[in-house]
């Protein structure tokens, strides 16, 4: 069966070739085609996939090859339910993005295309690696697809500015991620993930480990304080740039979180870094949830509420994993960051797309400068409020019970921690609220209104398939609940050796 992981992965590496080599002016189908092809076979793995395997045997497809003596590292993959819900994520989520592309001219198109399909190729790595050394490989494989995207296809006159800061923070993030595997590497057999996990590191060098990898993952997410470079580079993208950013690329950090940080460093993560790391974050979930109700900028609204609904999955991850390291075992947090991780790639996609529509039919992202679209637009103000509410956590939204887990067992952890996230809910209502009142139902220009219709072809397949999910799993949960628990049984298991 491994054979079918291999394809997952071989498909967009050629294919992206094929792109950047195409002769023709059809590049958006063809990697439209090639993104179609890697959705419906990660969907064909899936009615294989072994949702509730033994927690000793939790993983399946797997491909492991030695390849360096030397280095002791091995071309070794494999997937575990965490690795396929996030494999699911992004293979839904890619061919949506690049149909997004449709009605824009897009300059250099072989291009952009051919990168966003070789991002694609990153990303399945980033998920399926398990191998220190083949991981951070692929890590850094995606950093270069949408650093171009966003230099070359971004805003032109910020274009400069904006892609330094986000190549500066990612790219030093990722030396101290290398730095610390390299070092963990230094006292464990090889860069095998279960070597690495039994790494003979006392409690300092499992704390100057901890901080090296997680400010890494810390800059990719972002949390607070090393968000600043988010802003601007989430603006100033293309929408397709920031859809991949804020749906996919961020989840990359969630991940590593869990596979590879915990249970190197599970003695760290139970002194002051983990009490240090979720005040960090109750501090972001409230900073990004109070600046976006400030804001005017669609784009940046969208950014700063990322920002603090990402915060909220993190504290979520740590007070489960520090109520391990206390003798409470749980994983409720965990399960619930991985399930607010499929809903917020989800809602972000579709919200960020929601914010390009409205500057294409207002010239301005601006919602003072916006309203009364529903008048003329109704079948955009139905979508468009589906992926509000699933942003919301309104229940039987695809938001809801994820952020309801991850509140119970920041709880558990902290009332007061919980008490301070718990107040992003009301703040998240009130600034998405304001938002949407403002583009749909605020008194409009007439005479602008009159030439502005509703929402083309390509635009309704996209919103209708992302609106699909935020009601699908805001009413059956389950089955993802279902495809993580072992993987995250394991993993917290493993904090205990």
């Amino acid at each position: 069966m491994s054979y079918y992981l291999l394809a997952l992965l071989l498909l967009p590496l050629v294919g992206s070739g094929i792109i950047f080599a195409w002769k023709g002016n059809n590049s958006k189908q063809a990697a439209f085609g090639i993104a179609l092809l890697q959705m419906l076979l990660t969907f064909y793995m899936l009615v294989d996939f072994d949702f509730q395997p033994t927690v000793d045997s939790v993983l399946q497809y797997e491909i492991n090859q030695p390849w360096s003596q030397f280095f002791k590292s091995s071309i070794h993959f494999g997937i575990d339910g965490m690795g396929m819900l996030l494999l699911l994520l992004t293979n839904i989520l890619m061919p949506l993005i690049i149909l997004s592309s449709f009605n824009e001219k897009i300059n250099y198109s072989k291009s952009f295309y051919g990168l966003i399909i070789l991002m694609q190729f990153g990303l399945i790595g980033v998920f399926t690696s398990l191998d220190g050394l083949l991981f951070y490989g692929f890590w850094e494989i995606t950093l270069i697809p949408i650093w171009l995207i966003a230099g070359i296809w971004g805003q032109e006159n910020k274009r400069l500015e904006f892609t330094t800061k986000f190549f500066v923070y990612t790219f030093v993030g990722s030396l101290f991620m290398l730095i610390g595997l390299i070092y963990v590497y230094n006292h464990s057999a090889s860069f095998a993930l279960i070597d690495l996990y039994n790494a003979d590191l006392d409690i300092t060098q499992q704390t100057i480990v901890f901080w090296a990898i997680f400010f890494a993952f810390a800059v990719k997410l972002p949390v607070f304080p090393f968000h600043t470079w988010q802003p601007d580079t989430y603006t100033y993208s293309p929408t397709q740039g920031t859809m991949l950013l804020s749906g996919i690329m961020l989840k990359m950090a969630i991940y590593g979180i869990l596979r590879w940080l915990l249970p190197i460093a599970p003695d760290a993560i139970a002194g002051i870094s983990g009490y240090i790391v979720i005040a960090l974050c109750v501090i972001g979930i409230l900073h990004g949830a109070l600046i976006a109700l400030i804001q005017t900028d669609i784009k940046r609204i969208l950014t700063y509420s990322s920002f603090s609904h990402v915060g909220l999955m993190v504290a979520g991850i740590f007070a489960s994993a520090m109520l391990v390291m206390k003798g409470t075992f749980t994983i409720e947090g965990a399960e619930g960051a991985l399930v607010q991780t499929f809903a917020h790639g989800i809602n972000v996609v579709g919200l960020f797309y929601c914010a390009d529509i409205l500057y294409k039919k207002f010239k301005s992202r601006d919602i003072r400068q916006m309203g009364g679209l529903a008048s003329v637009a109704p079948k955009f103000a139905i979508l468009f409020m589906i992926l509000l509410f699933g942003s919301m956590a309104v229940p039987l939204t695809n938001g809801f019970i994820g952020e309801f887990i991850l509140l119970k067992a920041i709880f558990d952890f902290n009332v007061w921690a919980a008490v301070f996230s718990g107040i992003t809910i009301i703040l998240c209502a009130a600034y998405l609220l304001r938002m949407y009142g403002k583009t749909m139902f605020n008194t409009g220009d007439k005479e602008l209104l009159a030439n502005i219709g509703d929402l083309s072809n390509v635009e309704f397949s996209v919103l209708a398939s992302l609106a699909v999910f935020v009601l699908m799993l805001g009413i059956f949960p389950q089955p993802i609940l279902d495809m993580v628990h072992s993987p995250l049984t394991f993993i917290y298991q493993s904090m205990l050796k």
